[in-house]
């Protein structure tokens, strides 16, 4: 070297002198990391070593350097080259510049990269998220606590969710100014902005090669972007120097999206470690899809042990029913036929009167418990027509009598305008209309109110029946459906569970629930057209 660069020839970091194509000197540090003789990095032209030891780099690099040549400023601060030794291995480096001793010359350093700590407090703070991310139990809080880890590393950050042909934007963390921006660009929130993909070629590849893309130029990825005023609108987001990662998300081997990261401290290391952090973001949605399906199957599993529980009670009951019947119905009707004689007997005094009218309330309500016990057992076959649910509702008040505090008590019926009709047996929507309305109406002290509500809900309609009653007991809220659970002394059990038979072979659904200022809430759905009536 000159006396000019003689101090450069013992400098332990790599460095080289350039004289447009033409490499003037290299120090003994660079041979040593290139792993050639400095002659033969010296005979070569600056564009020749740049193909042999920067090949993954050459499509950007080449393109920087001809520019330089020509005299336009190199660009500031350091540039991040993988650079490949000629063994083959690989390392990171940054390459740093400064003017030489004659104003055509360029000196160029190699530094190991600077940015260690940096890249350590990143994977630090990415593995951290990670661990939260794999307890999250939902999709936007895996995304949310991505977006943020990265976000508070100093770069901005979305996703960019792939919806069918097209990209939204999901969880992000961008400067406000960023953002104004680009709503200003699109005329409406980024929410509600879908891209096509074929505007967004560069995600795609991502998707498709499955593997991240690092940019050394943001504004480079504007020539990518197939929106209008895409190359203004990114010379107002993203600073001369910033950098960017896009990195493929997948879930199950599917492409769910794009992690998107810019930002002027990007490194290539830094974003080799977010590639990996994509990875884990994928993880966490498959964590988070495993559970929902294990959910889901659990839920299903369980309802069809309560469903088989439920009809092997059923079995047994429907056989005490039979002899219950059979045995019971006949002794009832002649008791009752003797009562009727009775009352026509002239010569029976006051205690007499009352001695069979106490006959005849009892034989009564036993004929109403067999009844309503063959309900709960007896196979039902729905016989669909039109029907209006909230007329049934209002026919069922008329048929209440009650206990004799019941005309005390204050009805309320609201039907919502729009409810339409729909497709059920009238008789037996009818009975499980009436059993739920009584049942709010013995559970309702004097004095009390009973709300319904009818209303058009999730493809069908809606009946909600609340009292001001004492409410459900402390058990699990599907146990007062089973029959003869009891919730107060003089009960038999057997309504709700009417209502239930009734609900399910209807395709409907029905819970209980208690009020928060007391009482109870019954709630009970059905289709507008159920898909085939099930035999319950």
């Amino acid at each position: 070297m000159s006396t000019d660069y003689r101090l450069l020839e013992a400098l332990p970091i790599p460095t080289a002198v350039l004289r447009g194509e033409q490499v003037l000197r290299v120090n003994a540090a660079l041979a040593s990391l290139l792993g050639v003789p400095g002659s033969e990095l010296e005979a070569a032209t600056v564009t020749e070593n740049i193909r042999r030891f920067v090949p993954e780099e050459r499509g950007w690099v080449e393109p920087l350097f001809e520019a330089v040549a020509r005299g336009e400023p190199p660009p500031e601060g350091p540039v991040w080259l993988r650079i490949q030794r000629a063994d083959g291995a690989q390392r990171t480096l940054s390459l740093r510049h400064a003017p030489g001793a004659q104003p055509e010359e360029l000196v160029v350093v190699l530094m190991e990269a600077d940015a260690e700590d940096s890249v350590r407090r990143l994977t630090e703070a990415l593995v951290a998220a990670a661990s939260t991310m794999l307890r999250c139990r939902d999709e936007r809080s895996v995304l949310e606590t991505a977006v943020d880890a990265v976000f508070r590393q100093g770069f901005a950050v979305s996703v960019m969710h792939l919806d069918g042909d097209t990209f939204r934007h999901g969880p992000m963390r961008q400067h406000p100014f960023s953002e104004a921006e680009a709503e200003r660009m699109y005329g409406m929130p980024l929410r509600d902005v879908r891209i096509p993909g074929a505007a967004m070629p560069h995600f795609l590849e991502v998707l498709e090669r499955r593997k991240a893309a690092f940019h050394h130029d943001m504004l480079g990825v504007a020539r990518y972007v197939q929106t209008p005023d895409a190359v203004g609108t990114f010379r107002r987001l993203h600073p001369p120097d910033s950098r960017g990662l896009d990195a493929p998300i997948l879930v199950d081997g599917q492409p769910f999206g794009v992690l998107s990261v810019q930002g002027p401290a990007l490194t290539p290391a830094g974003a080799s470690t977010l590639e990996l952090f994509a990875q884990l973001v994928g993880g966490a949605l498959e964590n988070v899809r495993h559970h929902e399906t294990s959910a889901v199957r659990l839920e299903e599993v369980s309802r069809l042990q309560d469903e088989l529980v439920a009809r092997e009670r059923l079995e047994v009951l429907g056989e005490a029913a039979g002899v219950v019947a059979h045995e019971v119905r006949n002794p009832l009707g002649a008791i009752l036929n003797a009562v009727a004689v009775l009352r026509r007997e002239a010569h029976l005094g006051p205690t007499g009167q009352a001695a069979v009218g106490m006959l005849e309330e009892e034989a009564i309500r036993l004929e109403d418990i067999v009844r309503d016990l063959l309900d709960v057992v007896r196979p039902l076959e729905p016989r669909p027509r039109p029907l209006q649910l909230g007329e049934l509702v209002r026919r069922a008040l008329g048929q209440m009598h009650g206990p004799p505090d019941a005309p005390t008590l204050r009805f309320s019926v609201d039907e919502a305008a729009e409810t339409p009709s729909l497709e059920g047996d009238e008789t037996l929507l009818q009975l499980a209309v009436t059993h739920l309305v009584r049942n709010a109406v013995q559970a309702s002290p004097a004095g009390g109110k009973v709300r319904m509500t009818v209303e058009p809900a999730n493809g069908g309609v809606r009946l909600v029946v609340e009292d001001e009653g004492p409410g459900i007991p402390d058990v699990d809220p599907q146990r007062v459906f089973q029959p003869f659970f009891l919730t107060r002394a003089n009960g038999r059990g057997l309504g709700l569970a009417i209502v239930r038979r009734v609900v399910l072979a209807h395709e409907g659904s029905v819970r209980a629930s208690s009020r928060p200022r007391g009482g109870a809430r019954f709630e009970l759905w059905l289709p507008l057209v159920p898909n085939r009536m099930s035999l319950a």
